[in-house]
């Protein structure tokens, strides 16, 4: 099985992209952040003429989130269980969505921002990633309702707004005092191997290898880029991954997102 995920910035703008991409690379799974639609706006029919399924959270312009598949989709989930909301009226967004696709549990993430370290939304983004690490424990971790299996196949894939080492953005020197290089960012994305799962992605792409290039001040043609789209996998599903590739073409030409897929090969 192929696996993708991708920051689409606005599905309505990139359809015509996304359905290329599935074409060309062979995806069975695409997951999809950003897509910046309600649920009744997204362009679901060209996908399922194409032979895939869609399912998607999206509850305004902002956030939203999807899996695209040709090899099912099943129990569906929007949101996972103690999602922090956001808000001067607290609403849980549309930034995760969980779906079982032949066998795999994918989770579509888009991590909050963090805007400024001085921001309520840096807190609202720690907060987000210690609920969702301690969910992701919990669907590993037998308990007395028999809920959790530490054999399940999970795949934790999204844009997680945050770079883990240096060398995943262009100059660390530019992000001193500023968001998705911080310690404690870093910590709650490390705190995740404790949970039981590995960032499989790392082993299989080389150090500068960036998913994300701002629109601004020629960054792509410059390769002033940063690595913020990452998968998490259970143990089981990681022992399938043979392969990872980024699409760093797909960042090319008029209309492109400002992040790229990330595509991994799955063994059966």
């Amino acid at each position: 099985m192929r696996l993708a995920t991708w920051n689409i910035n606005s599905i309505r703008s990139r359809a015509d992209r996304a359905l290329a991409f599935l074409e060309r690379s062979g995806t069975d799974v695409l997951a999809l952040q950003e897509t910046k639609c309600k649920d009744e706006q997204f362009p679901r029919e060209a996908f399922e003429a194409a032979g895939y399924e869609v399912a998607t959270s999206g509850h305004s312009q902002w956030n939203g989130v999807a899996i695209i598949s040709r090899v099912g989709i099943a129990d569906v989930e929007r949101g996972f269980v103690g999602q922090p909301a956001w808000g001067e009226e607290p609403v849980v967004e549309a930034r995760a969505l969980g779906a079982t696709c032949s066998g795999v549990r994918v989770w579509s993430l888009y991590i909050p921002n963090g805007r400024e370290i001085d921001n309520p939304h840096y807190a609202y983004k720690l907060e987000w990633l210690a609920r969702l690490k301690e969910q992701a424990a919990s669907w590993l971790t037998p308990g007395s309702d028999g809920a959790g299996d530490p054999t399940a196949q999970i795949a934790l894939v999204g844009d997680w707004n945050i770079a883990p080492l240096d060398e995943d953005v262009w100059d660390i020197d530019v992000f001193v005092g500023r968001t998705h290089v911080t310690p404690a960012e870093r910590a709650a994305f490390a705190a995740f191997a404790s949970a039981g799962y590995t960032e499989v992605t790392r082993e299989h792409i080389p150090t500068r290898t960036f998913t994300y290039w701002d629109y601004q001040q020629l960054r792509f043609p410059r390769n002033e880029g940063m690595r913020i789209d990452f998968t998490y996998a259970s143990a089981t599903l990681a022992a399938r991954v043979t392969g990872v590739t980024v699409d760093r073409d797909e960042r090319k030409g008029k209309g492109a997102s400002d992040h790229v897929p990330v595509i991994l090969d799955l063994s059966d």
